[in-house]
């Protein structure tokens, strides 16, 4: 697949720990496909795959015939388990799982995870991880713009926001960035003219923004005004 060797994912050697993450957060036929499709060679996987409740009944079927004869657990036993746990217990295992991945797992997730993966990933303490769920085909514009207002976001991940054309025209991202604490003076003066005179206005008294930024704002709403 084009998409796999973009993202730099190979399936066939990623860690059990890896993939059972994967599997706790996604339903995604595609990448629940792929799994199947290149771990033909690891039962450990495989059953995986088929004692997991989530997964369509084609896969299963599939994961079924590349198993046998080898025995597992009966699928309806673990369905009725897991459909036991509460969303909150589903989200503090996967917390748990993503946590004791290593940094280039946590890359590889933050890649192609779904919304829960990528919402404990852009809290990671590693930029590059952060980083690595901008690149997320799947990520969507309210999680950006939620990630522009973050007062803990590295400036980096700013500055990589304000590179994407379609965010920035995004009146909540833009909004989000230039009046970011974090965001260097450098960066969001020339995004200035882009916001609404009020805005402009309430950014010239915020305190927690770079003196040159109020300034800014200050000089453009004196030019607005004649």
């Amino acid at each position: 697949m084009e998409d796999q060797k973009i993202l730099g994912i190979d399936f066939s050697i990623a860690s059990k720990e890896l993939i059972e993450t994967f599997l706790e957060e996604t339903a995604e036929p595609e990448i629940l496909e792929e799994i199947l499709r290149e771990n033909a060679h690891r039962p450990e996987i495989i059953k995986l795959l088929l004692e997991n409740p989530d997964v369509p009944e084609n896969i299963r079927e599939e994961a079924a015939r590349l198993l046998s004869p080898v025995k597992i657990q009966a699928a309806p036993l673990v369905k009725k388990e897991k459909a036991g746990k509460t969303a909150e217990m589903r989200s503090q295992t996967l917390l748990q799982r993503v946590q004791n991945l290593t940094v280039s797992e946590r890359r590889l997730l933050a890649m192609r995870g779904g919304r829960e993966a990528r919402s404990i990933l852009l809290k990671d303490t590693n930029k590059q991880i952060i980083l690595a769920v901008l690149d997320n085909p799947k990520i969507t514009e309210t999680e950006i713009e939620i990630l522009s207002h973050s007062r803990s976001v590295p400036d980096e991940v700013l500055r990589a926001i304000t590179k994407n054309k379609d965010w920035m025209k995004n009146y909540g991202v833009l909004l989000g960035v230039v009046s970011n604490p974090k965001t260097p003076a450098g960066v969001a003066i020339p995004l200035l003219s882009n916001l609404k005179t009020r805005d402009i206005a309430t950014l010239e008294k915020n305190k927690n923004v770079a003196e040159a930024i109020r300034s800014a704002s200050k000089k453009l709403m004196q030019a607005r005004r004649h």
